[in-house]
C-alpha cells in the first residue's frame, strides 16, 4: 500500500457493519482474527478512513452543499439538494443527515476496545503479534500501530463534529452497544461534544506525527498532528460562533484562537498561492479526501458542450450573483452588479471587462463570460454557445459555471476519452489563519491588538492569506469592520469548499442572505455586452434550519433523540 490516499475509495465501497473481510453473520473471520496480523489491522483502520463525507450531497455527483447556500443553484429543481432552499425539508423528507456516520463511530469504537491504557495513560495493544518478530518490518509494523488508535481516536472526534453541526446536541456512544442500549442512549449537550473532541485530538496530537513520509509506505492521507490540532480548532471556532455562542462569551473565542495557533505555531505548514484543489501534495494542504478516477464531477458540471452528448438531464453547480459580488477588483475595491450596470469606486477597473482584473481566487472558482476554457471561449450572453435560456436547455441558470475542483483535462471526446482522480479539501493551512483572525478579533475587540499570548494581530493573519492570493492588505480598524472583511475573506478563499453553508449557520446570518438568489443576463449587441442583475430563485428559510431534523426513524427507534426546535 504505496498511497493510502487513492485507497479510501475502494474501502468506502466496503464501509458497513461487517467490515472489510471480517463478518460478523459468518464464522468465516472472527473478531480477534482481524487483529492477529498486521495486514488485517490496518485494513480495520482503513475502513474507519472510509466513513469520512464526501463534499458532495444530492443525487448525483455535481451538487455541492453550497447550492443550499446564497453561493450556488443547483440546476435540478427535484434534486435533493432542494430542500434546502424550497421549504421541503423535514424529519422524513431528510437530507445530507449522515446518520451512517455512527457506522464510523462504532467502527472506531470497536478498534479502540484493542488498545487500553497503561499507568501512564498510553494506550498498549491488547493483541499479540510476536510470532511475526523476525519479519524484516516487524519493527515498522509496530511504528504505525502504535499511532493506529490515535488516528481512530481523532477520526471518531471528526465523525462527532460531522454531526454535531448538523445536529447541535447529539447522541456520542463511546462503546459498542447493543441494538437495545442504542436505542436508548440520551443525547450529550453540544458543549459537551465540543469538550470531548478538544480532549481527544489534544491527546492524539501528542504522540502523532506531521507526516507519515520517510515511515512505512510512505503513506499519504493519514490522520496526522495537524488534522488533530485541525478538528479541535473548528469544534471550537462552531463553538465560539453566535449560534452556539448568543451571549458572545469571549473565553470560547480565547480558545478558538488559541487551538488555531497550535497550527500556526507548528511552524509546518506554509500557504501557496498555487491551487490548492485537487492538490493533496501542497504543504499548505493538511487533510484531503482522495476519490479515484471518474468523470461525474466534470460531466454534470463541464459547460454541456465539451460532455459531447454525455449529459442528458439538469444537472450542475452554478455561482450566484451574490458571490461573484464578493471578488473584489484586484485592487481591493468592491464591485457589484446593481440596477446600472457594474459599480466600483476603483479608478483603475474597466467595467466592460467585468471578469477581468478581478481577485485571482476569481478565476479559481467560477467560470464567467469570455474566458479560456479547453481550447475555446465562455460564451453566456444570450444566445452564446454555453448560455441557457431555461433548465431545460442543461446549461448554467445563472450565466456562470463551476471551476472549482473541475479537472480541465478531463475528455469525453469518442475513443479519446480521459477520466482524473479529485481530491476534496477537508483542511488547510489558509483555514488555522482564518480561524485565528475571526477568533482574535471577537476576543479582543480590536483587529490590531495583540497580548502576551497572542503576539500575531488578527489582522496581520487575515493579510497573510490575501497576500498569498495576490490581494492588497484589509486595512479596518474597527472590530464591527474587521468582522465584515474575514467573513467576505472566509467566502472567496474557500468558495466551494464545503464552508459558506456552515457558515452561514454559525453566523447567524441566514435569515438576511437566503432570500432571492440571482445571476447575470448579458446581451451582445455588437462589440458591445450588456450587464444586468436577473432573478434567479427566491428561498425559503426559517430559523429552524440552522440545524438539522433528525430522522423521524431515528427519534421512532429512540425515544430520547427528542427532536430539534421547529421540526
Amino acid at each position: 500500500m504505496k498511497k493510502l490516499f487513492y485507497i479510501l475509495s475502494a474501502f468506502i465501497l466496503a464501509a458497513s457493519c461487517n467490515v472489510l473481510d471480517f463478518d460478523e453473520s459468518s464464522s468465516q473471520y472472527s473478531r480477534d482474527d482481524m487483529y492477529k496480523t498486521y495486514s488485517n489491522i490496518q485494513k480495520m483502520l482503513t475502513n474507519i478512513y472510509g466513513y469520512m463525507p464526501n463534499k458532495d450531497i444530492a443525487d448525483v455527483s455535481s451538487a455541492l452543499r453550497d447550492c443550499g447556500s446564497d453561493d450556488a443553484e443547483y440546476a435540478d429543481p427535484d434534486a435533493s439538494v432542494q430542500r434546502f432552499t424550497n421549504g421541503n425539508w423535514t424529519p422524513i423528507q431528510t437530507v445530507d443527515d449522515k446518520w451512517s456516520l455512527y457506522y464510523g463511530i462504532r467502527s472506531a469504537n470497536e478498534f479502540l476496545t484493542h488498545w487500553q491504557p497503561d499507568e501512564n495513560g498510553v494506550l498498549q495493544a491488547t493483541f499479540d503479534l510476536s510470532m511475526y518478530q523476525y519479519e524484516s518490518k516487524y519493527s515498522k509494523w509496530w511504528e504505525h500501530l502504535n499511532l493506529y488508535p490515535y488516528q481512530a481516536k481523532v477520526l471518531r472526534a471528526y465523525f462527532f463534529f460531522e454531526l454535531a453541526r448538523r445536529y447541535g446536541d447529539i447522541a456520542m456512544p463511546l462503546t459498542m452497544l447493543t441494538a437495545e442500549e442504542a436505542n436508548a442512549i440520551k443525547k450529550t449537550p453540544f458543549d459537551e461534544v465540543i469538550d470531548f473532541i478538544v480532549k481527544e485530538c489534544d491527546e492524539a496530537a501528542a504522540f502523532l506525527p506531521n507526516t507519515y513520509v520517510g515511515m512505512l509506505d510512505d503513506e499519504i492521507g493519514r490522520v496526522t498532528k495537524g488534522f488533530a490540532l485541525a478538528v479541535k480548532t473548528k469544534a471550537l471556532l462552531y463553538a465560539a460562533s453566535p449560534l452556539h455562542n448568543p451571549s458572545g462569551d469571549k473565553a470560547k473565542w480565547q480558545k478558538a484562537a488559541a487551538a488555531a495557533k497550535e497550527i500556526i505555531d507548528l511552524n509546518y505548514y506554509v500557504l501557496d498561492p498555487a491551487e490548492k484543489a485537487n492538490n493533496y501534495l501542497s504543504r499548505e494542504v493538511i487533510m484531503a479526501i482522495a476519490r479515484s478516477e471518474s468523470q461525474s464531477f466534470e460531466r454534470y458540471n463541464f459547460p454541456v458542450r465539451f460532455t459531447e452528448g454525455e449529459r442528458t438531464s439538469m444537472a450542475g453547480t452554478y455561482p450566484s450573483q451574490q458571490l461573484v459580488d464578493a471578488f473584489q477588483t484586484l485592487g481591493g475595491y468592491d464591485i457589484t452588479l446593481g440596477a446600472n450596470g457594474w459599480q466600483t469606486t476603483d479608478p483603475a477597473f474597466d467595467v466592460t471587462k467585468p471578469y477581468e482584473g478581478r481577485d485571482p481566487r476569481f478565476a479559481r472558482a467560477i467560470l464567467a463570460n469570455g474566458m479560456a476554457f479547453k481550447g475555446s471561449t465562455i460564451e453566456t450572453f444570450v444566445g452564446g454557445k454555453d448560455y441557457s435560456a431555461t433548465r431545460n436547455e442543461l446549461g448554467t441558470v445563472t450565466g456562470y459555471y463551476l471551476r472549482r475542483y473541475i479537472q480541465e483535462s478531463t475528455s469525453f471526446t469518442p475513443e479519446n476519452t480521459l477520466s482524473n482522480k479529485h481530491q476534496w479539501i477537508v483542511y488547510r493551512y489558509a483555514e488555522a489563519l482564518l480561524s485565528y483572525a475571526e477568533a482574535l478579533n471577537e476576543y479582543l475587540d480590536s483587529p490590531s491588538a495583540t497580548d502576551g499570548t497572542f503576539t500575531l494581530s488578527a489582522l496581520d493573519a487575515l493579510n497573510q492569506v490575501r497576500a498569498n492570493a495576490g490581494m492588497p492588505d484589509v486595512t479596518a480598524s474597527t472590530k464591527a469592520a474587521f468582522r465584515d472583511a474575514i467573513r467576505r475573506e472566509w467566502r472567496v478563499e474557500f468558495a466551494f469548499e464545503d464552508h459558506r453553508f456552515w457558515d452561514i449557520r454559525r453566523w447567524n446570518i441566514a435569515q438576511n442572505v437566503m432570500g432571492q438568489l440571482d445571476g447575470v443576463e448579458i446581451v451582445k449587441n455588437g462589440a458591445t455586452l450588456t450587464y444586468s442583475r436577473k432573478a434567479v430563485e427566491n428561498r425559503t428559510w426559517s430559523e429552524k434550519m440552522n440545524l438539522y431534523p433528525i430522522p423521524q426513524a431515528e427519534t421512532f427507534n429512540n425515544a430520547n433523540l427528542t427532536q430539534n426546535t421547529g421540526w
